[in-house]
């Protein structure tokens, strides 16, 4: 039975398929949404940037064309996109999904993303464009100087706690946690503690896709060449062309930021190809390193489908959806 619209009473069903990158989400989410009557959610901080396909592994537009999906192109890589609006987003498109009697299947990668949805963020009083800008330019200094940990020794040294929590080499996260304490005036770690993210919009069946560290390696080294032999060289030249340079949050993504030297002459595509592949593992790791700390979370390698569609089959029933 189709699920009835969502009432302010109860929290909504959500079924979230994550995992690291090149774990099988997409294609085990078409099935899932074809099964089950969802609708897909990209949960993929890159796929919501239009023109990049090839470097961001978008779903196709014959795999778009099997089940409604929804938040892919949805801005150009020039928008700071963050996961504040992403949240904003998603409830709209959530809301939509169970106006029409379908199922809300949230897809991607992206754990600030899943979390900011389910959960929220952090109270800070709203963005500010000019500290984000100020920080990021930081980075970038720091970076083409060859001292990239500078920021997150400046947060070792404010808030050993947050610095603990993210790796040296996670620009975004460091960033993102000197925002919470020059905005809040205290450290990060305690303004997250008191948030607790604790307080949930839904009821979500949180599975996690992961075929095994081996296998997803082989999977990146296999996808990194089949975006070269696809054009990503060709998509990063059309993206410079249309006036989105290097210097751009999304342009400094895996593949992106390999490729960006490539087409300004600086590098070869056999040393891009390399890195980006490394880089991608390191991701990939980082992404498994997230998903243990989320408290209910189910792992499954995707060959168990069986065991998938029955326990998204009895959670949807035991939801009423």
């Amino acid at each position: 039975m189709p699920p009835s619209p969502a009432s302010t009473s109860r929290q909504i069903p959500l079924v979230v398929v994550t995992g690291p990158t090149a774990a099988g989400k997409t294609e085990l989410a078409l099935r899932l949404a074809e099964r089950f009557g969802g609708e897909v959610l990209n949960a993929d901080s890159m796929q919501v940037f239009r023109y990049m396909d090839i470097g961001t592994a978008k779903p196709s537009i014959e795999e778009r064309g099997r089940v409604p999906h929804h938040l892919f192109d949805i801005v150009t890589p020039d928008v700071d996109y963050s996961a504040g609006r992403y949240a904003e987003d998603a409830r709209i498109a959530i809301e939509a999904i169970r106006g029409r009697g379908k199922v809300p299947m949230l897809v991607g990668g992206t754990g600030l993303y899943i979390r900011a949805l389910i959960h929220g963020l952090v109270p800070t009083g709203g963005a500010d464009a000019g500290l984000r800008e100020r920080l990021e330019r930081e980075a970038q200094e720091a970076e083409a100087a060859g001292e990239l940990q500078v920021l997150h020794h400046r947060l070792r040294d404010l808030d050993p706690a947050a610095a603990e929590a993210i790796h040296p080499n996670d620009t975004r996260r460091t960033i993102r946690a000197l925002e919470i304490i020059e905005q809040s005036g205290r450290p990060a770690s305690e303004v997250r503690g008191e948030h607790g993210f604790d307080h949930a919009s839904f009821e979500a069946l949180h599975l996690v896709i992961d075929p095994g560290r081996e296998v997803v390696s082989q999977r990146i080294e296999a996808r990194c060449h089949a975006m070269i032999a696809a054009g990503l060289l060709r998509e990063v030249r059309g993206l410079r062309a249309r006036g989105y340079g290097p210097e751009l949050r999304a342009m400094r993504g895996i593949g992106y930021r390999h490729l960006n030297p490539v087409a300004d002459g600086v590098d070869t595509l056999a040393n891009a190809v390399v890195s980006m592949a490394a880089d991608t593992r390191r991701f990939a790791r980082r992404q498994r390193t997230w998903l243990r700390k989320v408290d209910g979370a189910e792992w499954f390698d995707p060959g168990a489908e069986v065991a998938i569609f029955d326990r998204v089959g009895g959670f949807l029933m035991a939801e009423g959806a």
